[in-house]
Protein backbone atom coordinates (compact mmCIF):
# COMPACT_ATOMS: atom_id res chain seq x y z
CA UNK A 1 0.00 0.00 0.00
CA UNK A 2 1.20 3.55 -0.56
CA UNK A 3 1.93 6.16 2.08
CA UNK A 4 -1.42 7.95 1.68
CA UNK A 5 -3.37 7.72 4.89
CA UNK A 6 -7.04 8.50 5.20
CA UNK A 7 -8.58 9.36 8.56
CA UNK A 8 -10.78 6.26 8.62
CA UNK A 9 -7.80 3.89 8.28
CA UNK A 10 -6.78 4.67 11.88
CA UNK A 11 -10.28 4.15 13.27
CA UNK A 12 -10.86 0.91 15.17
CA UNK A 13 -14.45 0.76 13.91
CA UNK A 14 -13.28 0.79 10.28
CA UNK A 15 -10.45 -1.67 10.95
CA UNK A 16 -12.81 -4.15 12.62
CA UNK A 17 -15.24 -3.87 9.73
CA UNK A 18 -12.42 -4.45 7.25
CA UNK A 19 -11.25 -7.53 9.18
CA UNK A 20 -14.67 -9.17 9.25
CA UNK A 21 -15.25 -8.46 5.57
CA UNK A 22 -12.84 -11.26 4.57
CA UNK A 23 -14.81 -14.09 6.20
CA UNK A 24 -18.07 -12.52 5.01
CA UNK A 25 -16.81 -12.44 1.43
CA UNK A 26 -15.81 -16.10 1.83
CA UNK A 27 -19.38 -16.88 2.87
CA UNK A 28 -20.59 -14.98 -0.19
CA UNK A 29 -18.29 -17.17 -2.32
CA UNK A 30 -19.84 -20.25 -0.70
CA UNK A 31 -23.31 -18.99 -1.55
CA UNK A 32 -22.20 -18.32 -5.11
CA UNK A 33 -20.82 -21.84 -5.43
CA UNK A 34 -24.30 -23.06 -4.44
CA UNK A 35 -25.69 -20.87 -7.25
CA UNK A 36 -27.30 -18.45 -4.81
CA UNK A 37 -25.96 -15.51 -6.79
CA UNK A 38 -28.42 -12.89 -5.56
CA UNK A 39 -27.78 -13.81 -1.92
CA UNK A 40 -24.02 -13.61 -2.48
CA UNK A 41 -24.33 -10.23 -4.18
CA UNK A 42 -26.53 -8.84 -1.41
CA UNK A 43 -24.16 -10.08 1.31
CA UNK A 44 -21.15 -8.52 -0.43
CA UNK A 45 -22.95 -5.22 -0.93
CA UNK A 46 -24.12 -4.92 2.67
CA UNK A 47 -20.68 -5.94 3.94
CA UNK A 48 -19.02 -3.24 1.85
CA UNK A 49 -21.59 -0.73 3.01
CA UNK A 50 -20.42 -1.07 6.62
CA UNK A 51 -16.86 0.11 5.99
CA UNK A 52 -17.82 2.43 3.14
CA UNK A 53 -20.24 4.38 5.32
CA UNK A 54 -17.65 4.73 8.07
CA UNK A 55 -15.11 5.94 5.52
CA UNK A 56 -17.56 8.31 3.87
CA UNK A 57 -18.67 9.70 7.22
CA UNK A 58 -15.09 10.31 8.29
CA UNK A 59 -14.84 12.78 5.43
CA UNK A 60 -17.78 14.80 6.75
CA UNK A 61 -17.31 18.39 7.82
CA UNK A 62 -19.78 18.14 10.69
CA UNK A 63 -20.20 15.76 13.59
CA UNK A 64 -23.91 15.38 12.85
CA UNK A 65 -23.17 14.31 9.29
CA UNK A 66 -20.54 11.83 10.49
CA UNK A 67 -23.04 10.46 13.04
CA UNK A 68 -25.56 9.96 10.22
CA UNK A 69 -23.07 7.82 8.27
CA UNK A 70 -22.24 5.81 11.38
CA UNK A 71 -25.95 5.10 11.72
CA UNK A 72 -26.03 3.94 8.09
CA UNK A 73 -23.03 1.66 8.75
CA UNK A 74 -24.83 0.17 11.75
CA UNK A 75 -27.95 -0.42 9.69
CA UNK A 76 -25.87 -2.26 7.08
CA UNK A 77 -24.31 -4.30 9.86
CA UNK A 78 -27.79 -5.32 11.01
CA UNK A 79 -28.64 -6.24 7.41
CA UNK A 80 -25.60 -8.54 7.26
CA UNK A 81 -26.49 -10.16 10.60
CA UNK A 82 -30.07 -10.72 9.46
CA UNK A 83 -28.93 -12.33 6.23
CA UNK A 84 -26.54 -14.67 8.04
CA UNK A 85 -29.25 -15.78 10.45
CA UNK A 86 -31.77 -16.31 7.66
CA UNK A 87 -29.26 -18.22 5.52
CA UNK A 88 -28.78 -20.61 8.44
CA UNK A 89 -32.54 -20.96 8.98
CA UNK A 90 -32.99 -21.77 5.30
CA UNK A 91 -30.18 -24.33 5.32
CA UNK A 92 -27.88 -22.33 3.03
CA UNK A 93 -25.12 -21.99 5.65
CA UNK A 94 -24.02 -24.05 8.63
CA UNK A 95 -24.61 -22.29 11.95
CA UNK A 96 -21.06 -23.10 13.09
CA UNK A 97 -19.71 -20.88 10.29
CA UNK A 98 -21.57 -17.78 11.45
CA UNK A 99 -21.53 -17.90 15.27
CA UNK A 100 -18.25 -16.01 15.59
CA UNK A 101 -19.19 -13.60 12.82
CA UNK A 102 -22.50 -12.71 14.45
CA UNK A 103 -20.71 -12.13 17.76
CA UNK A 104 -18.20 -9.88 16.00
CA UNK A 105 -20.99 -7.94 14.30
CA UNK A 106 -22.69 -7.48 17.66
CA UNK A 107 -19.46 -6.07 19.12
CA UNK A 108 -19.00 -3.78 16.14
CA UNK A 109 -22.54 -2.51 16.62
CA UNK A 110 -21.72 -1.55 20.20
CA UNK A 111 -18.54 0.18 19.03
CA UNK A 112 -20.45 2.18 16.42
CA UNK A 113 -23.03 3.27 18.98
CA UNK A 114 -20.33 4.33 21.45
CA UNK A 115 -18.40 6.23 18.80
CA UNK A 116 -21.58 7.93 17.57
CA UNK A 117 -22.38 9.00 21.14
CA UNK A 118 -18.90 10.46 21.50
CA UNK A 119 -19.57 12.65 18.47
CA UNK A 120 -22.75 13.98 20.06
CA UNK A 121 -21.08 15.04 23.33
Amino acid sequence: MNSTQFRFQDMAIWQRGAEVSGPLFELADTLEQRRLYRFAEQLRGATLSITNNIAEGSGSVSRDDFAHFLNMARRSLFEVASMLLLFVRQGHLDERRIVGLVAELEEQSRMLVAFRRSLKS
